[in-house]
């Protein structure tokens, strides 16, 4: 199928299904912002259009386009979760920030709808619920952890049975799981392109085309500098995440080695007919299960099935992943066969090695956090407003994210290139039951 928007997007579903929009003008010459934006992903534009309903005036520069990155890219998702950090280990380690966190956590999926709906953007969402279940007997146990845990934060979570799960998915390959009814999944192109129309209708400026090239403390300000022009401003979010030294490696070069960008591809199936959707997730739950080599599938609203898989090494990849996910697939879903897949594409995502993000102060006037882990949708649109909240003023011990030193990843060239291989390590643990005290 082809592209109907800008060919500078990835081939993806979502671009080749989403309304095109017309890109704003490039920064040229000089301008003066109380707040300068760089990266007009889910937090960037979340974070405008706080700051910009509060009154502030506010410049968001970005490199390509709105939604370019992994915020137009990532399969959909809307998980009110972190993937391996615990909330009672994160509120352990971090204390009562941590919990703060934590907290936020819960919240984001209900928080991220309920902004759709306030600002009624158009982005096919669907708040039916995720659901992560069980790969095995012993990640029952471990679902059953996760519901506790998440329960005494007020979470929407209950344990479903392996009964439950069968007729929830329409597979018997699960044992049970953690079903979130604040969860679901959107189309992410659209979310960004329709938060990006909501934030310039507030006052805020956007400019797209504009790759920052390096950010200064002066007595003036934050000057950051472009290729034709430069913002002067009080203060700066740094909303690049994975893809901070894409553009220009020596942009905030501690910020780039905080994290390790692994490539995450994303798939959609031909439309399905309607026996195989009415048997195949029944009620368009988002799923995303406990495997370190993940399943994860949703439907969109064309009846496909959106999905996709993880590779050690690149070559080849699309041909590669049809083959495998299309067994994989058949497999599980037996009613369905083996599928045609209309797309495949990918993009950067950024962990780190405890799968916690990392939220950074390095300079007074100064915001950025690093890696989302693989729960961008919710946490990212959600840290928009911890980050407006910064910018007023709200301390260190009062905001929902720990606020932590810059920690790089030692040897991080050697960690980036070995990253992929541990796709080995995590197929071997997902054999093996984990274990418990």
């Amino acid at each position: 199928m082809s592209d109907i928007a800008s060919p500078n997007f990835p081939p993806s579903l979502w671009n080749a299904v989403t309304r095109p929009r017309t890109s704003n003008s490039s920064l040229s010459g000089e301008a003066r912002a109380g707040v300068a934006i760089i990266g007009a992903g889910f937090t960037g534009l979340s974070a405008a259009l706080h700051l910009a309903e509060r009154g502030h005036k506010v410049i968001v520069l970005e490199a390509v386009q709105v939604g370019w990155g992994a915020s137009g890219r990532n399969n959909g998702q809307v998980i009110p979760t972190m993937t391996g950090a615990e909330p009672d280990s994160i509120a352990k380690t971090h204390g009562e920030a941590g919990e703060r966190f934590a907290q936020l956590v819960s919240d984001s999926a209900s928080y991220f709808f309920d902004l759709v709906r306030r600002h009624e953007i158009d982005c096919e969402a669907q708040q039916n619920g995720w659901f992560q279940p069980a790969h095995s007997p012993g990640r029952v146990r471990l679902s059953a952890s996760r519901v506790e845990a998440w329960s005494r934060r007020g979470a929407p979570v209950r344990l479903l049975d392996a009964a439950e799960t069968a007729d929830l998915i329409g597979s018997r390959d699960w044992y049970g799981g953690m079903l979130n009814s604040s969860g679901g999944h959107i189309n992410p192109l659209a979310f960004a392109r329709g938060l990006a129309d909501r934030l310039t209708a507030a006052g805020a400026v956007l400019h797209e085309n504009t790759p920052v090239q390096s950010i200064e403390k002066t007595p003036s300000g934050w000057v950051i500098s472009t290729p034709a022009g430069r913002v002067i401003s009080d203060q700066v979010i740094l909303a690049s995440n994975g893809y901070t030294d894409w553009f220009e490696s020596r942009l905030a070069p501690k910020i780039a080695h905080s994290l390790v960008p692994i490539l995450s591809w994303q798939m959609a199936t031909e439309p399905q007919p309607d026996a195989v959707r009415a048997s195949v997730l029944p009620g368009r739950q988002a799923l995303s299960d406990t495997h370190g080599d993940l399943r994860f599938f949703r439907w969109d609203a064309r009846g496909r099935l959106v999905t996709g898989g993880a590779l050690m090494f690149p070559f080849n990849g699309a041909e590669r992943l049809k083959q495998r996910i299309g067994k994989r697939l058949a497999g599980i879903f037996t009613q369905m066969g083996r599928p045609k897949f209309d797309f495949v594409w990918n993009g950067r995502i950024s962990m780190t090695v405890d799968r916690m993000p990392q939220f950074y102060n390095p300079a007074p006037g100064l915001w950025t956090w690093s890696a989302c882990n693989g729960r961008g949708v919710a946490l990212a649109t959600s840290l928009g407003k911890v980050f407006a909240d910064a910018i007023e003023g709200v301390g260190q011990r009062d905001l929902a994210v720990p606020i932590t030193p810059v920690r790089t990843i030692p040897f991080h060239p050697i960690a980036k290139r070995v990253a992929p291989a541990m796709l080995g390590w995590y197929r071997l643990k997902d054999r093996l039951e984990p274990a418990y005290k």
